[in-house]
């Protein structure tokens, strides 16, 4: 009995908790991942991928912590960041739209930046898979945020929240928008986000699986950039 012990505790409990004791520290200040449950960030990021997270984009934390060991970076206009919601703690996937200082607002699902219309391309939504779209009659964009283009989408046979502010971005914290903008929980509800409650950038997703069909994969999304134009 002694021997089967030994030999269970060898073979499966000791590497097992070797492999959690290196991975978990690693997990929480350097690299991580977050699946997608929702469409908020489509057409850019759908449901069900899994998408990396390179938590020393901006800064490295104590591991388990929101504490900061060193800080060489804070989130830039349009970058699409992983952070817990001020409203409940849920950890969520959006855009970064307004920076600390900024002047937010939102008309007819047109986005003003310090009193700036910013411009857009439609685009023709046959040329976005099927599966990006919940509606029959979705409009897609590309929206020029400064230095970063990205797609948005808006749909207009639902009831949402399409004007909004205009809104001061107070100072340390950060104004989070979805891509679709009208199937969106974000900084118009929840308010803005702290600089310490951001987890780290997202760059890629990883694997994804079509929760429209039976988790099947979705091989073309595997090691797929989120960077604008990598549809």
């Amino acid at each position: 009995m002694n021997k089967r012990i030994r030999d269970f505790w060898h073979g499966w409990v000791k590497p097992f908790a070797l492999f959690f004791i290196i991975m978990a520290p690693l997990r929480s200040a350097v690299v991580d991942w977050n699946w997608v449950p929702s469409g908020s960030m489509k057409p850019t990021i759908l449901e069900g991928d899994l998408v990396l997270v390179n938590k020393l984009s901006y800064d490295l934390k104590v591991p388990f912590t929101t504490r900061h060991l060193g800080q060489w970076g804070d989130p830039a206009r349009g970058d699409i960041v992983v952070f817990f919601s001020p409203r409940d703690g849920t950890r969520l996937v959006k855009r970064v739209i307004g920076l600390p200082g900024d002047t937010v607002e939102l008309r007819n699902d047109v986005l003003y930046l310090n009193g700036v219309r910013q411009t857009y391309s439609v685009q023709d939504p046959a040329g976005f898979k099927r599966d990006v779209f919940e509606d029959r009659s979705p409009v897609v964009a590309v929206e020029h945020l400064g230095a970063c283009d990205h797609y948005v989408m808006a749909l207009p046979g639902r009831s949402a929240l399409r004007t909004f502010g205009p809104y001061a971005v107070p100072p340390g914290r950060y104004f989070m928008m979805g891509d679709s903008r009208d199937n969106s929980t974000d900084s118009r509800f929840i308010g803005t986000v702290a600089r310490d409650q951001i987890v780290g950038k997202a760059g890629a997703v990883i694997v994804s699986f079509d929760t429209y069909r039976y988790l099947l994969p979705r091989l073309g999304r595997f090691a797929h950039p989120l960077q604008f134009g990598a549809n």
